[in-house]
This record gives structure tokens, sequence and C-alpha cells, in this order.
């Protein structure tokens, strides 16, 4: 972020008092009005990368009668806001890079209603997205989209972000699920996006343009969720490649077969093996001549069924250069490959000073996507560990400084990500899958929107939030 971003908030944005402070501490009470160093600090950065970008305030407001006094006041005033969940996001969008307010949502902690007639439930932002499924499938109740970050990550982060994770192959993103939003605006009204209903073709669709937008749009307070039948069972298969653009090859010969597994996961060697030292995990043999692994899930509530798909698929994979097909069929095993998928990102960042690209492509195009990374190392000087939703095309690119210098590393390889995004476009794909666009990725959205298309987004923010008090300095 250039002195210049921080020049400008200087003048656009007031400074807060000890009279806002007051203010404040009447709305949530002194308890919830945080000033001190540990909060600050909490809140000054989340899972991307190494940036940190300090609030003034954090407060902690626990219905949307507060948010709507808070949000009225700070827009009153020109004060910025910038909603916080858990503080996972891996593209900065929940960072306060014009300091202001932070609202921390953990206090909206509380599942309202599961609604078994209809397949819904109504929850609060703070609810940990885990927590959520684990207490729907004890209702017989099935909430798919699974991010890696699942066992701490916010749903009222997963809906900022349109979060995905391994099973949107088959089941969908977070968008897929949403029926209505009860919103609050910068201006302070409260309103419901939607309707709780299945079909909905009344007016514009304000529900799917508030899910990916980052809190730059409003403050989500309620959240309505459609739901499905939990399933009973599944499989899961891990196919060690020699070739890494086979590995990428055979994702998609899976889906030509006729197959689409619930879960289809590409992880290249590095990935791997860095996460089994980072859990500490042996469970998995590693030849030297392997490559890449893809994790293959399928489930469903026939497990005859469930044991000809995954032999039909393993018989797909035999085509290429492999090695044994593991047929993790215990709980334990399953659970021991999925910890080390989910691990990969934290195993990454413990490794090195890193950036992660969330590349998104046409399914089929993976190789290419693939051999174009390869090569764009190879020209810019960075190492890549590639990983991610294969299923999907959707291929998590993180690049570690590693033996780069500090120049190489904050001059030429920017050059390098621009050159790989454009290439992404090309291909027929985007520069983000799931990870959203925030600070990070903001810089690059020129390649992927027209000047036209940028700046009717421009104009939708500016309804919204006409002061531009909310989430400032993010997407555009």
């Amino acid at each position: 972020m250039n002195d210049c971003f921080y020049h400008l908030c200087s003048m656009i944005y007031g400074n807060i008092t000890e009279v806002h402070l007051a203010y404040f501490r009447q709305v949530v009470s002194m308890a919830y009005v945080l000033t001190d160093e540990e909060n600050l600090i909490r809140c000054a950065s989340d899972h991307t990368e190494d940036l940190h970008h300090r609030p003034a305030v954090v407060l902690q407001p626990a219905s949307a009668d507060e948010v709507s006094s808070i949000l009225r006041y700070c827009n009153e005033h020109r004060i910025p806001v910038t909603a916080r969940g858990a503080g996972t996001g891996l593209s900065g969008g929940a960072l306060p890079v014009a300091g202001g307010v932070v609202l921390d949502m953990k206090r909206f902690n509380r599942i309202l209603h599961i609604d078994k007639r209809n397949f819904q439930v109504t929850t609060e932002p703070g609810v940990i997205t885990q927590e959520l499924q684990e207490t729907l499938k004890a209702e017989g109740l099935f909430y798919p989209p699974d991010p890696a970050s699942k066992g701490s990550c916010f749903i009222g982060g997963n809906v900022a972000e349109n979060s995905g994770g391994p099973r949107a192959v088959k089941y969908g993103v977070v968008k897929d699920y949403v029926l209505n939003l009860e919103m609050v605006l910068a201006s302070g009204e409260v309103i419901w996006t939607g309707a709780n209903v299945l079909k909905n073709a009344t007016g514009y669709n304000l529900t799917q343009l508030v899910v990916g937008s980052e809190g730059t749009l409003g403050i989500v307070t309620k959240i309505v969720l459609r739901l499905i039948p939990a399933v009973k069972h599944d499989l899961l298969l891990l196919v060690p490649f020699r070739s890494a653009v086979q590995a990428c090859e055979a994702v998609n010969a899976v889906f030509l077969a006729g197959y689409t597994p619930s879960a289809l996961e590409f992880m290249e060697r590095d990935a791997l093996e860095w996460s089994m030292k980072y859990v500490q995990s042996a469970g998995v043999s590693l030849p030297d001549d392997i490559q890449a692994h893809l994790l293959i899930e399928v489930d469903g509530n026939n497990m005859d069924e469930l044991y000809r798909d995954a032999e039909a698929i393993a018989g797909i994979v035999q085509q290429y250069d492999i090695d044994e097909v593991l047929f993790a069929d215990s709980h334990e095993q399953k659970q021991m490959l999925w910890t080390l998928r989910r691990k990969v990102g934290e195993a990454v960042k413990s490794n090195s000073i890193y950036k992660e690209e969330d590349t998104v492509v046409p399914r089929a195009e993976l190789p290419e996507l693939l051999t174009i990374i390869k090569a764009l190392g190879n020209e810019y000087g960075f190492h890549s560990v590639c990983y991610g939703h294969a299923g999907d095309g959707n291929l998590h690119v993180n690049i570690v400084k590693a033996g780069m210098s500090d120049d190489d590393w904050h001059n030429k390889l920017p050059q390098g990500i621009r050159r790989l995004f454009t290439e992404v476009v090309r291909l027929g794909g985007t520069i983000s899958g799931e990870h959203g666009i925030g600070l990070v990725q903001r810089p690059y959205m020129d390649i992927a929107f027209s000047e036209v298309q940028l700046q009717l987004m421009r104009q939708i923010k500016q309804v919204f939030d006409l002061n531009g008090i909310l989430n400032p300095g993010k997407i555009f």
C-alpha cells in the first residue's frame, strides 16, 4: 500500500477521538470497545502473507441494532469500518488499511433456527463453519461448502468471500446455498436482501450481489442457508503420479468418463511433503519419482455403488504413469489424508515468506496452466508449490521467497504474477476462485475486467456506500 493511499485516507476519513469512543461505549458498553495493544495487533493481520494494518479501535457488537448505531455514526463522521470474522482470509479482505473501526463479529455466534421441514438454517455470521456443519449433521442435514479453515473460519467470512472448498466440485460454493441475508447498510438502515425460498425472480438479486462483496456493501448480521439431506457414506482414494502435468490431465478424464467425485484435489510433491513435516505425519509413502497426487472422494448412500465408482475411477487413472493407488476406507486413514490436504497452506507459510495466488481456469486447461506456472517460475526466478481444487479448475499457486533477493521479490515478482494472471484469463479463467480480491489481488483487476465493467462495480459500491466508509481500499 503506497504513501499516496494513506495521504488520501487522512483527507477523506476522520480521526477517532475520545468523543467517538465515548459514543461507542454507549452503544456496546465499555467491555466491547477495545483499544488495548493485544486486540489492535490481533485485528491488524489475517492469514494473508505478512501484512499488518492496525485499526484505531475494535468494536464487538452483538445485535443488528448495535451495528446500525455504529454505522450510522461512522457514516456521519466519515470513519472507516472494516468487518472482521475469524481472521483466516487469504486476500487481506479484513485488514483495516484505512485505520478506523474494526467490527469484530465474534459475538454474533448463535445458530438461530434449524428448519428441518424446509431444509433451512438461520445463523449469525460469527458461527464457526465446522460447528454449524456438525450441528446440522446431527439433525440429518448437510451444508456442503468446506473451506480448508472450516475448523476456525466464520460462516460470515465465508459469505463475504464466497468461499468454496474441496466439495464444491459436486455441491457448489457458498453462493449456491445463501437464500437471504439480514444486512446493515452504511446509512444504518437494516434490510433483508431476498426471501427464504428456493426460487426467486423478484427484482434484482441483492442476495447474490452481497455474497462475495467482502464487506464493501454492508454488514451481514443474519444468514439463511438452504440445506440438503446428509450423505451417509464416502470413499477416498490417493493416486500418486510420476508427472504433475499428467495428474492434471487425469482430472478431466474422470469427468469425461461420466463420474462426478465429491472432491478431487491436486497436490504437488512439495505440498504433500511439507504438509507431512508440518503435521509430523509419515502416513503416506512418497517415493523419489512421485511428483504429484490426486485425492479423490466419492460419496452417496449406497456403498455398493460407491465401490463400483471408486474402482472405475482407479481404472481411469491407470492409463497414466502412476504408482499404487491407496484406498483409504477407514475413518482414521481418511482423516489423516484430509488433514494433510487441509494443512498445506499453513505448511507452506511455515517454510518461507510466500504469496498465494488463487487461479481458476476451465478444468480441461489445468495441464496448460501448470506448465505456464513452472515456465514463469524459471523466467522470473521463483519457486512455486501448487495444490488445490482440481475438480473445479481452481489451483492455488504458492510462490515462496526462498532464495529470491528482496529487490526481485518486491519488484520483479509482481511482473511475473501479472503475466500469470494474463495467461489465466487467456485460458478462459479469472484471478480468484474462492479467496476474493481484497487487498492483494486489487492491482490485477484490470486484467480480468474492462474499465467499463470496473466502473459499473464502483457505481454499485457508491449506491450502497456513498461516503466510502465500508472496508475502503479493497477490490478497487
